[in-house]
């Protein structure tokens, strides 16, 4: 999942709570990652990177890293 938010504690326990229609039946969800910007635009271009094809990628080598014990 890749998303924006103010509060992540809190939006985590939203998608944990079932709050959130599309991420519901993958529950629960475990933060593994996180990055923070002071500019909300810098945030959402961020996320769309991610979302795409070369920062997808990039997405799923993080993801990767911490199955495989890299990222604690």
């Amino acid at each position: 999942y890749i998303g924006v938010t103010r509060d992540l504690a809190n939006r985590v326990k939203q998608h944990n709570n079932g709050h959130t229609k599309s991420t519901c039946p993958y529950q629960p969800w475990i933060l593994i990652y996180c990055e923070s910007y002071s500019e909300k635009k810098v945030a959402y271009k961020r996320e769309y990177y991610l979302k795409h094809s070369q920062g997808y990628l990039v997405k799923r080598a993080n993801i990767g890293k911490y199955q495989h014990g890299e990222i604690a």
